[in-house]
């Protein structure tokens, strides 16, 4: 059995990843974090867990932590997880973290969109972007799995067969998204409360986002070049979901089969992207409580662009499920164990 450990095990992320990995055959929790609620067991915090099965809630640093378990699972808001992670601590156990800390590989874009001091270029070079539909390898690879974030994931999967496959002017990419409220965290946040998100929608972060040089990132690699794009994310009034709706040009000649066997080879050996072809509807309900996304396509001959629309649940695919996908990929277990759909009519 793979002893696994989770800090940061009272947020909606965290709290998911315990429901997955419960089930999960091949997996025993040896360790709940929590600052808030250390001493209390997790089924007090959420009455969804039973209360007798001992998942007591610790507070220990995690290089004690490390020696107890074969995977750790940060599940912390940016700019903790690069004052915990020592090299001691990867030599003891694999990190996956949740965070933001580790996914951008270089220093000067995280100071400079976080605001704080880059994580340390020795721990941060070991860090694979954890992107499971694209960088199932390199997984395998190391000891330190930067978990991508809910939007990226959405956005980068949405859009990747056409930058790789060079089908779209590549300066034209705008990415509309919209994201439930858990994407927020669980921590007291005036503009999360119901009042200020009920019966209303609003964009933020408009040209300041975080995940903008996540995704910057990833599509330069897809392009081998410098992809620049414009991202605009909004808070809607609903507990999860992510729908990215991304636009580009064209390029001439370009035709919708050419387009759906794109995407059709790109992700014909990803079992959690569901590709719905040319003129479908994407909905998030359809992907709630499952590690999926949904990905359809429009053509609008009128102005000669494609828009791509994307769906995932922001605490499985986008979090939890890809977190999970990454653990079963580096200890050799089939990617999709624990993940299987288990969604239900959408009501």
């Amino acid at each position: 059995m793979i002893k696994a450990g989770i800090v940061g095990a009272t947020g909606y992320s965290g709290a998911k990843l315990v429901e997955i990995l419960l089930k999960h055959k091949e997996v025993e929790i040896t360790y709940l974090g929590s600052k808030s609620y250390c001493g209390m067991q997790l089924g007090e915090v959420y009455k969804n867990f039973n209360t007798n099965n001992n998942l007591l809630l610790q507070n220990l640093e995690l290089t004690e932590i490390s020696k107890m378990c074969d995977v750790v699972f940060l599940a912390l808001p940016s700019k903790v997880a690069k004052e915990m992670v020592t090299q001691e601590v990867l030599n003891n156990t694999l990190i996956i973290d949740l965070g933001a800390d580790f996914r951008l590989e270089d220093q000067n874009d995280y100071e400079l969109w976080y605001s704080s001091k880059a994580p340390d270029m020795n721990i941060l070079s070991q860090a694979i972007y954890g992107l499971t539909d694209i960088y199932k390898d390199k997984v395998k690879k190391t000891k330190l799995i930067a978990n991508p974030g809910c939007y990226t994931t959405c956005s980068i999967l949405t859009l990747a067969p056409l930058v790789k496959s060079n089908l779209i002017d590549l300066s034209t990419i705008i990415i509309d998204a919209k994201s439930g409220v858990t994407g927020a965290g669980r921590s007291l946040n005036v503009n999360s409360l119901y009042c200020e998100v009920n019966e209303n929608i609003k964009a933020y972060g408009i040209t300041t986002h975080r995940h903008t040089p996540e995704i910057e990132q990833e599509l330069s690699k897809l392009a081998n070049k410098k992809v620049l794009i414009q991202f605009t994310p909004h808070l809607i009034p609903m507990n999860r979901g992510i729908l990215a709706t991304c636009y580009a040009r064209i390029k001439e000649g370009v035709t919708s089969k050419e387009i759906e066997t794109c995407y059709s080879n790109f992700y014909k050996d990803s079992n959690f992207v569901n590709f719905l072809g040319e003129n479908k509807i994407v909905e998030t309900k359809y992907v709630k409580d499952t590690n999926r996304i949904d990905i359809s396509f429009t053509i609008d001959k009128r102005t000669n662009n494609i828009i791509t629309i994307g769906a995932i649940d922001n605490l499985v695919k986008g979090a939890s499920g890809q977190a999970v996908e990454n653990m079963n990929i580096y200890f050799g277990l089939d990617q999709y164990m624990g993940l299987e759909k288990f969604s239900s009519t959408p009501l």
